[in-house]
């Protein structure tokens, strides 16, 4: 089984001295982060994000590198212009009410149905896209794959503050995320047929143009034969991306390798799946849920994601990944990005500093964390 994959993350362009959000688009640094990472930087909804997008991949070894190459383009187009990027499900400080829409069609239209949401969606995630050229496979596999998304998102959770606010949620994100139509979950589809005529219904009433008007954590891509991730927060370690990138991988082959995994999905595993995720973008790694792989029992997050890499290692070998899933350990650990900000902001706290202050420690920290790892040294070679 193939599985080809690819990621593609969100970022928020900042000042590279300050770390304050850049409310307005400097097309002389994407003109050139363009140029440096072979036109893998794009626009996104608002003027103060970009987007990185890999190639295809077959592997994670080419994933890393790409990756690396398109942190490392934004790093050095940034660094030209006074620039920089940060890695996080929200930017600690910005203020939505500040933030200027990209003109482009499609985000007119999205700012019509969305109005006031088009500038909350001030949030940055990644998506994960994994090769399903079978319509019937993708619905079945999206349907069944539903109650381990939340064990992903508490991974990946890097989006504690907003708008100067320790907001108490660990992705703050996802919570904002929520207010938008045809979000969180997915519905239960038996199949293609079904998922087809909701998204015609939808299209011919005038609703959504195509399906990518739908944003569930969860889709089949509209623009590419893949099963799409979209339910974790950008993750601030690139390294902690590839993780939960090889996790969602593995899972698409264990589920595509074992159709008796979720085969009774219904509405009360739904209903538990979506209890699941509140609880995890509130309390992150410190959650506990119930139990996707034993009915009815609550367990603590550490303990279900250790249970998870344990079920997808023989898939993990398979797909030459185990050395990505099995970081998980670093991750449980370490904290997530969320848990890294909050130590950051109450120590700064504790130590007699002001807010705001320390949450400008909190970015300069995500600036650094976002691009350790990258060529920084070197010229990108484009593709």
């Amino acid at each position: 089984m193939d599985l080809t994959f690819g990621i593609e993350e969100e970022f928020f362009v900042v000042c590279g001295e300050t770390g304050a959000i850049e409310p307005k688009t400097h097309d002389r640094f994407l003109a050139r982060a363009r140029e440096l990472s072979g036109g893998g930087v794009t626009r996104e909804l608002l003027q103060s994000q970009v987007e990185i997008a890999t190639p295809t991949c077959r592997d994670f070894a080419e994933a890393r590198q790409h990756l690396a190459r398109l942190r490392s383009a934004l790093a050095q187009a940034g660094g030209e212009f006074g620039l920089s990027v940060i890695a996080a499900g929200t930017h600690p400080t910005a203020q939505w009410s500040e933030q200027l829409m990209t003109p482009k069609r499609r985000y007119d239209s999205v700012a019509a149905e969305l109005q006031i949401l088009t500038l909350r969606s001030l949030v940055c995630g990644m998506h994960v896209h994994v090769g399903l050229p079978d319509n019937e496979r993708r619905i079945d596999i999206m349907r069944r794959v539903v109650p381990f998304l939340p064990i992903l998102l508490a991974l990946s959770c890097s989006s504690p503050f907003w708008c100067g606010f320790n907001t108490g949620f660990a992705s703050y994100r996802m919570t904002s995320s929520d207010e938008s139509p045809r979000s969180g979950l997915p519905p239960l589809f038996a199949d293609w047929g079904q998922y087809h005529g909701y998204t015609e219904v939808l299209r011919s009433a005038g609703i959504i143009r195509d399906p990518s008007y739908i944003w569930w954590v969860v889709r089949p891509s509209h623009a590419h034969p893949t099963l799409e991730l979209r339910i974790p927060d950008t993750c601030t370690s690139m390294e902690d991306g590839l993780t939960i990138a090889a996790l969602y991988r593995c899972l698409v082959r264990a589920l595509a390798m074992d159709r008796s995994v979720n085969a009774q999905m219904g509405s009360p595993e739904h209903a538990l799946a979506n209890e699941n995720k509140w609880r995890v973008q509130r309390f992150g790694l410190r959650a506990e849920i119930v139990d996707p792989f034993q009915d009815r029992i609550v367990v603590d997050v550490p303990s279900i994601a250790r249970h998870l890499v344990d079920w997808l290692r023989p898939h993990a070998v398979a797909l030459d990944c185990n050395t990505e899933i099995e970081r998980v350990e670093v991750i449980l650990d370490r904290g997530t990005s969320a848990d890294r900000q909050l130590s950051i902001y109450e120590e700064a706290i504790s130590g007699g500093t002001e807010p705001l202050d320390a949450l400008a420690k909190v970015e300069a920290w995500l600036q650094e964390e976002t691009l350790a790892g990258c060529r920084l040294g070197q010229a990108p070679q484009a593709l």
